[in-house]
């Protein structure tokens, strides 16, 4: 069973996922708001994403996804289902957006080509995945059983009772449940 965790909040991470995405395109920690793309208005080119995520990996000991919701997709559902022929956003994959990024400003549509979706990443949302995973926390550790998690520092937790460190859900099993469960709810599959 997983909690929704207390220990380390919000602003926190945001602080945490701004100074990795400084360090990792070298950037004025002050030119980054959460609403900035990283690519449209921080500059951040594709092996950037690669070290902003080992960066926020190693600060609070989580598994960001390797894949992305549409590899995902695609594997889960089927050849074309978030990606057609012609490199376009599906009718579903424009759904499953549109149900993930509501309120967030951007008109995901069909068609859309998809080499325009890693412009829509934004501090906000690496925020939102990071929480999202940090969230993943168990009840009780794995190692002793004990329902004590501690912070050992401001970004990692651990438990109170035998000091192992705690373990969350990596980032693609967890959009796979998160697609699961968008499955059962919204009967876009």
């Amino acid at each position: 069973m997983i909690m929704k965790q207390n220990l380390i909040p919000e602003q926190k991470v945001l602080e945490e996922v701004i100074k990795s995405i400084s360090e990792g395109i070298d950037i004025n920690a002050a030119l980054i708001k959460p609403q900035s793309s990283l690519i449209k208005d921080l500059g951040a080119e594709s092996l950037d994403f690669l070290d902003i995520n080992y960066r926020l990996e190693q600060t609070f000991g989580i598994k960001m996804a390797r894949r992305s919701v549409l590899d995902h997709m695609e594997e889960m559902f089927g050849e074309e289902t978030a990606i057609d022929s012609d490199g376009k956003l599906t009718g579903k994959a424009a759904k499953v957006f549109a149900f993930r990024y509501d309120g967030s400003g951007h008109q995901i549509q069909a068609g859309t080509d998809m080499d325009e979706l890693p412009s829509m990443v934004t501090v906000k949302s690496i925020t939102e995945v990071v929480m999202n995973l940090l969230d993943t926390l168990p009840e009780k550790c794995p190692g002793c059983g004990a329902s004590n998690w501690v912070l050992q520092d401001e970004t990692h937790i651990q438990c109170g009772a035998c000091g192992e460190p705690a373990t969350f859900t990596n980032g693609d099993e967890l959009t796979e449940i998160w697609l699961k469960g968008v499955q059962d709810s919204e009967k876009i599959f």
